[in-house]
């Protein structure tokens, strides 16, 4: 099992982006075992095929934290008819970078997540047309002044391409709602790695947003483009998959909500 996945995470482990190129070069291996499913343990929930337990790429065990994600899993591989695709098992894909990859360095995952508040997706606006700047204001906006109420973080917006620094304090306001566990973490990771914005990432994990919500304010920019030009079939197929992957994340990110007050 640990060659089906090996090349993927060879290279950056929490890039959906190359995870998906990885995934489409990657020799697909026949389906080899009847039944897919877990086991609870003293470390949580393992995943197993035909009883055995499933490693990840650098041989630690698939183990994951809760029974809603092993069921999740599980299906995954479950789903696989003749051959194995990572390509088509995001939840794998994820779970064996969180334990190989992340569970040691959580600090460092989520420094890489607060370097997006400096230059977010949503503080940067188009200047024309007047329907598109429209449009991301209605998508982008309510995400802000929620920054704005919950965590005190006021963000600055720019037109174009144009860098601006954002004040310390939103920035630094923003960090401290990031999660420090390593499945939320990396869940987060993704989700701004996929939507190019740390405060949607955010919103999603804090329930503000809900993942179609959030991706199509990710993509006001990208529906816009194709309104006008028509819609090119790579991009679709490109945006297809890190869709797959923001759910991926969106389910973990779920699964692990801390319970409601």
């Amino acid at each position: 099992m640990r060659e089906l996945f090996e090349d993927i995470a060879g290279h950056s482990p929490l890039d959906p982006h190359e995870s998906a190129r990885q995934s489409a070069r990657a020799p697909q291996r026949k389906r080899f075992y009847k039944t897919a499913a877990f086991t609870e343990t003293a470390d949580g929930f393992a995943i197993t095929l035909d009883d055995k337990p499933v490693r990840t790429p650098t041989r630690e065990p698939l183990v994951v934290p809760s029974r809603q994600l092993a069921e999740a899993i599980a299906a995954e591989w479950e789903a696989q008819i003749d051959v194995i695709d990572p390509g088509t098992m995001p939840l794998t894909r994820l779970a064996n970078s969180v334990i190989s990859a992340v569970v040691n360095r959580v600090e460092a995952v989520a420094d890489d997540v607060a370097k997006y508040f400096e230059s977010d997706l949503l503080c940067y606006r188009a200047a024309h047309p007047a329907a598109l700047v429209a449009r991301e204001a209605e998508h982008w906006d309510p995400v802000l002044f929620w920054a704005a109420d919950t965590f005190g973080a006021h963000f600055i917006l720019a037109e174009g391409i144009m860098h601006v620094r954002q004040p310390e304090q939103a920035v630094a306001a923003a960090r401290t709602a990031l999660p420090s566990d390593p499945w939320r973490v990396a869940a987060l990771h993704v989700a701004t790695s996929v939507t190019g914005s740390a405060l949607l990432a955010l919103a999603l994990m804090q329930g503000a947003r809900d993942v179609d919500q959030v991706w199509a304010a990710a993509n006001v920019d990208n529906n816009w483009n194709a309104e006008q030009w028509g819609e090119d079939a790579e991009v679709t197929a490109r945006l297809a998959a890190r869709l797959q992957d923001l759910r991926a994340a969106a389910q973990v990110l779920a699964a692990l909500a801390p319970p409601q007050r």
